[in-house]
């Protein structure tokens, strides 16, 4: 399988340093399962300054990511090979979710544009944007977060990431809108709290029945909290 590249944007790229090279990203980055790579928006500034931002037209507080850089950046990389999606992270975008990481994790390479600061100019989105991704009806500083988080979630589902190849499959959102049954391991008791009698049984036929009534506890859980 042909390794993904992962092409990111961004006003503050050192936000993305340390999730980059860590835990199942960084694995994944060892294995030659994925590239990643970040580009500094300030690099592809015009003037000496390496302004990137400016105040919005129409007033309003706040300053807006400028055209510029953006255009600079994502036509030479465009230059440089054809990608499958060029994501950008917005509130206004579709809510991420479990069957569109397992879309993406098939993609051979992805650039993902993160916004910065009040908002970046809507002449990138128009331009360049194939999908633009939510992850929650709430705002956050900027686009990295949401990125890193979508990111993460793809990469994992790429064959020989995880060590354990059920691993992923076995999630949680995998198998439709269901929640995983509760995990639990050793000690068997701890604090005077017990493992579950039926996960020590090893009745296999008992101990599937078990995790099927639990998911759908914790599913219908999940249902009501999200009505």
């Amino acid at each position: 399988m042909k390794t993904m590249r992962i092409d990111i944007i961004s006003a503050v790229p050192d936000l993305l340093v340390s999730p980059l090279k860590t835990s199942i990203i960084k694995r994944a980055q060892d294995k030659g399962k994925v590239e990643i790579h970040v580009h500094n928006l300030r690099d592809y500034a015009f003037n000496k300054h390496k302004q990137i931002d400016d105040k919005p037209f129409g007033g309003g507080a706040g300053m807006v990511l400028k055209p510029e850089p953006f255009f600079e950046c994502i036509e030479k990389l465009l230059k440089e090979r054809a990608y499958d999606k060029i994501i950008f992270t917005s509130p206004g975008g579709k809510l991420f979710d479990q069957k569109i990481a397992n879309k993406l994790s098939l993609a051979k390479n992805i650039i993902f544009v993160t916004g910065h600061y009040k908002d970046l100019d809507d002449r990138v989105r128009k331009r360049f944007a194939t999908d633009e991704y939510s992850i929650g009806n709430f705002i956050v500083t900027g686009g990295e977060l949401p990125a890193l988080m979508m990111i993460d979630a793809i990469i994992r589902l790429i064959p020989g990431v995880l060590n354990d190849s059920e691993s992923a499959l076995n999630d949680s959102f995998q198998d439709g809108e269901k929640i995983e049954a509760p995990n639990f391991t050793r000690p068997a008791e701890y604090k005077g709290m017990k493992v579950p009698d039926v996960l020590l049984s090893g009745n296999d036929k008992e101990i599937k029945k078990w995790k099927e009534e639990q998911s759908e506890i914790l599913t219908n859980r999940w249902e009501d909290f999200n009505k």
